[in-house]
C-alpha cells in the first residue's frame, strides 16, 4: 500500500502535460536538451570494453603469514619479493646498456631552445659521452675503491645524466646536490662525503661552492663545468685550492685517456641521497642498485600488462633529478629504451615544453594537478558551461570506475580536448607522488586525462615508492597496495590510539627497495630501520577492505596539548587546506595550551571571488587584513573540520590570515615541499602569542 501511495505521488505526468511543458520551453534550451540526449546516446553506444585488471581489486594484497598484520602485493609471494624484472638489467649500468639494445639505438636525451624543436642525442652518443667524463674521472684518481664520491650539482639537463652514468659506468656512487639545501647544509655534504670533484651546470653554483669552502679545510679538489666561465671566476677557485675545467674539455681527457668500463655489481654502493628534512643537517641516504632497480622493476610489472613502455614512449623530466622520485621515472624509460625530453629549466615555460615534446609519460606532483584544476574550471564561466563541465565529467567518471580509461570519447573530443592537449596531446601514463593529493582533484583530473594515472607513495628511504595504485582501480583516497618489491605492515601507535589489531599504525617497510641506511650515521639508521629489517616511515596508515593502503596522520609531529591530548597537525592542515580560499595551512599547539591556534595563507588565485560572493571587497591584501574575512574562513575551514569527523580538541580557535606563500626560497618549506615546522614556528612566533594572548578557553 505504501508503494502504491508513492507511485501516486509520483505519478507520470500525461502525455499533453509534457507536450506542454516541452511548448513553454525555449528553443535555445530544447536544442541543448537535445544535444546532451545525443551525447549521451552516443556515449552509451560507442564506449568500450573496460580493460581486465591486473589482479581481483577487491583484494589487492595479501596478508603474510606470521601474526605481523604485514601484507604482500597480490603479484608476488612474501619470498620471492621482486629485485629485477628483466634478467639484463640488474644494474644501473645495464638499464642503460638494455635501452640501447632494446632502441635499437635510438634517441635518448632531448634538449632545446626557445621556439625550437628538441635535439636528440641517441644511446650510442650518451653512452660515449659517459665513458669519456668515467675515464676522465679515473684518470683525476677516483676509483671503485679510492674517492669514489661524485657530485653533481645542476638543474635537469642531459649533462646530468650523462654525469650519472659514467658513475655507473665505472662503479662510482654519484651525490646529488641542489641550491636549496643552503649552503650550510651543502657544507655540511662536502664535509661528510669529502667529495673532492663536483660536476656544476652554471658559474653560479660554483660561486655557492666556493662561498661554502672559502677560509676552510676542504676536501673539494675539482669542479667540472657544464656552461662557460671566465678566468676570475678560475682565479677565484684556485685560492681555493680548486681547479676549474670544462665538461667539454674534462670529456676531451677521458676520450685521450680511455679506460674499460668497470661495471658495478647490484648490492653495490650507487647513490648517496641527501635528504633534506625538516629539522637538524640532512641525511645521507646509501642506496645500492638493487634498491634502484627493485622500484624500477616493481613498477615495471604492475604497468606490463595495462600500459607496456617501448623505445616509442617519451617522458619530460622537469621534476628534480636531485630526488629519487624522478630518477626511479628515468629508469623506467631507460630500461625501455625510451626518451628523455628535459624542460628548459624555467617551470613557466614546462606548458610550452610539453606541447614542443608531446611526451607520452609526465610525473606530475600535487601543486601542479591544482593549478591544472584551477585552469579547467576558469573556462567555465557561466552557469551553462559549469553545468555542461559537470555534465562530461560524470559521464567519464562513470566510465572510470568501470574500468574504462579513454581520452578519444565525445566528452573528451568537445570538452576536455583542451586541457590533454595542453600536455602535448600524447600523454597515456601520469604518476604523482612526494606529497598528499587531494581526492577529488585527483579523481576530476583522472577523468578529464583520460589515461593510465597512477598515485604512489614512499620516500627515499625506500628508494622512491612502497605503494602504488593499480591499473583498473581509479577510486582515489588510498594509495595502492604494496609493490611487488616490499611488504608493507602497520605497528602500534599506542599514544594515538592506532592499533595493527585494528588494521591502523604506522607504515614499515621490508625489502630490496629498503636502503643500506644512512651515511656515517649509526644512530639515525638504528631509528630509521629496526633489528629486523622493517624500514619505519613515521607515517600512519590503515588498510582499506579491498587491501589497500590509506595515509592517515603523521607519527613525528605528534603533540600534546595542555589537558594531556595528542594532536596530529598536518592531518588537520590537510583538511583545512580544501577549504576554497585557503592556500596553506600551519596548525599550532603545546603543552602549555589547551587549544591550538593556525597561520591561514589565503589563496590569491580564489580569495577575491569567495570573498565578494560574501559581500567582503578589496584587494588581496585588504581582504587578509579584515577581521570579517579571517571570521568567515575560520568559520569555514572549521566547518570543514567537522565534517571530516575532527575532534572539538583538534579544531583550531583562532587563526591569523598571511599574505606570503610558504616556500622554499623563504626557508619554510623543505625542497620536496614538506613543511619546515620549527622554522614556521619560530617565523610566527609573534602572531602566535598573540592569537594566544586573545584566546579564554
Amino acid at each position: 500500500m505504501q508503494a502504491q501511495e508513492l507511485l501516486k505521488q509520483l505519478r507520470v505526468p500525461e502525455l499533453a502535460e509534457v507536450r506542454e511543458y516541452l511548448r513553454s520551453l525555449s528553443t535555445g534550451t530544447l536544442v541543448s536538451m537535445g544535444a546532451v540526449a545525443a551525447l549521451t546516446t552516443y556515449w552509451y553506444t560507442t564506449r568500450p570494453k573496460a580493460l581486465k585488471p591486473p589482479c581481483d581489486l577487491h583484494m589487492q594484497s595479501i596478508e603474510v603469514p606470521g601474526g605481523e598484520f604485514a601484507r604482500r602485493s597480490a603479484f608476488v609471494d612474501a619470498d620471492k619479493l621482486l629485485s629485477f624484472y628483466y634478467d639484463d638489467a640488474t644494474t644501473m649500468y645495464e638499464v642503460f646498456t638494455r635501452g640501447l639494445r632494446v632502441s635499437n639505438n635510438g634517441p635518448c636525451l632531448g634538449s632545446r631552445k626557445p621556439k625550437q624543436p628538441y635535439e636528440w642525442l641517441s644511446y650510442s652518443e650518451v653512452a660515449e659521452r659517459a665513458e669519456n667524463l668515467g675515464s676522465a674521472l679515473l684518470h683525476k684518481g677516483h676509483s671503485k675503491t679510492t674517492d669514489q664520491y661524485i657530485g653533481i650539482f645542476a638543474q635537469n639537463r642531459a649533462e646530468w645524466t650523462i654525469s650519472e652514468l659514467a658513475c655507473y659506468t665505472y662503479s662510482l656512487v654519484s651525490v646529488p646536490l641542489y641550491d636549496t639545501l643552503g649552503t650550510e647544509a651543502i657544507d655540511y655534504i662536502i664535509n661528510k662525503t669529502g667529495i673532492s670533484t663536483v660536476v656544476c651546470d652554471l658559474p653560479a653554483k660554483v660561486h655557492l661552492l666556493l662561498d661554502c669552502v672559502a677560509g676552510k679545510q676542504h676536501s673539494l679538489k675539482t669542479l667540472i663545468l657544464m656552461e662557460e666561465f671566465d678566468s676570475e671566476l678560475v682565479a677565484q677557485a684556485q685560492k681555493c685550492g680548486i681547479d676549474i675545467i670544462s665538461l667539454k674539455d674534462a670529456e676531451a681527457l677521458g676520450k685521450a685517456h680511455r679506460q674499460q668500463p668497470v661495471p658495478p655489481k647490484s648490492d653495490e654502493l650507487a647513490v648517496i641521497c641527501f635528504t633534506s628534512g625538516t629539522t637538524g643537517n640532512p641525511k645521507g641516504a646509501m642506496l645500492t642498485h638493487r634498491n634502484i632497480l627493485s622500484n624500477i622493476s616493481a613498477f615495471t610489472m604492475i604497468t606490463a600488462i595495462s600500459c607496456p613502455l617501448s623505445p616509442s614512449d617519451s617522458h619530460i623530466s622537469y621534476l628534480p633529478l636531485a630526488h629519487m622520485f624522478e630518477r626511479v621515472v628515468q629508469g623506467v624509460m631507460l630500461v625501455h629504451g625510451g626518451r628523455i625530453g628535459y624542460f628548459r629549466g624555467d617551470i613557466r615555460c614546462l606548458m610550452n615544453d610539453l606541447m614542443a615534446l608531446q611526451p607520452s609519460v609526465f610525473p606530475v606532483v600535487p601543486r601542479l594537478l591544482n593549478r591544472m584544476l584551477d585552469k579547467i574550471f576558469a573556462q567555465a564561466n557561466s552557469p551553462l558551461k559549469k553545468w555542461i563541465l559537470g555534465y562530461a565529467f560524470r559521464r567519464k567518471e562513470a566510465e572510470m570506475m568501470s574500468g574504462i580509461m579513454r581520452r578519444n570519447s565525445l566528452w573528451d573530443k568537445i570538452i576536455f580536448k583542451k586541457v590533454q592537449d595542453s600536455l602535448g596531446g600524447r600523454v597515456r601514463l601520469m604518476l604523482t607522488g612526494a606529497a598528499p593529493v587531494s581526492a577529488p582533484v585527483l579523481t576530476y583530473l583522472r577523468a578529464a586525462v583520460g589515461c593510465q594515472f597512477y598515485e604512489g607513495y614512499g620516500q627515499t628511504e625506500c628508494t622512491a615508492g612502497c605503494t602504488v595504485t593499480l591499473s583498473g582501480d581509479w577510486s582515489a583516497g588510498h594509495v595502492g597496495p604494496p609493490l611487488p618489491c616490499n611488504i608493507v605492515k602497520l605497528v602500534d601507535v599506542a599514544e594515538m590510539n592506532y592499533l595493527a589489531v585494528n588494521g591502523e599504525g604506522e607504515v614499515c617497510v621490508k625489502g630490496p627497495n629498503v636502503f643500506m641506511g644512512y651515511l656515517k650515521d649509526p644512530e639515525k639508521t638504528k631509528e630509521a630501520i629496526d633489528q629486523d629489517g622493517w624500514l619505519h616511515t613515521g607515517d600512519i596508515g590503515r588498510w582499506l577492505p579491498n587491501g589497500t593502503l590509506k595515509i592517515v596522520d603523521r607519527k613525528k609531529h605528534i603533540f600534546k596539548l595542555a589537558q594531556g591530548e595528542y594532536i596530529a597537525p598536518e592531518k588537520i592542515e590537510n583538511i583545512y587546506i580544501r577549504s576554497e580560499p585557503v592556500a596553506q595551512a600551519f596548525v599550532h599547539g603545546d603543552s602549555l595550551q589547551a587549544c591550538l591556534v593556525a597561520i591561514i595563507v589565503p589563496d590569491p588565485d580564489f580569495l577575491l571571488g569567495w570573498a565578494n560572493k560574501r559581500g567582503f571587497h578589496g584587494s588581496y591584501e585588504e581582504l587578509c587584513s579584515s577581521k570579517e574575512v579571517k571570521n568567515a574562513i575560520l568559520e569555514d575551514i572549521v566547518k570543514l573540520g567537522k565534517e571530516s569527523g575532527l575532534k572539538s580538541f583538534e579544531q583550531v580557535k583562532d587563526i591569523t590570515l598571511h599574505t606570503e606563500m610558504f616556500s622554499v626560497q623563504n626557508g619554510l618549506l623543505t625542497p620536496t615541499l614538506k613543511a619546515k615546522r620549527a622554522e614556521l614556528r619560530n617565523h610566527f612566533r609573534q602572531q602566535i602569542d598573540q592569537l594566544y594572548s586573545k584566546i579564554h578557553v
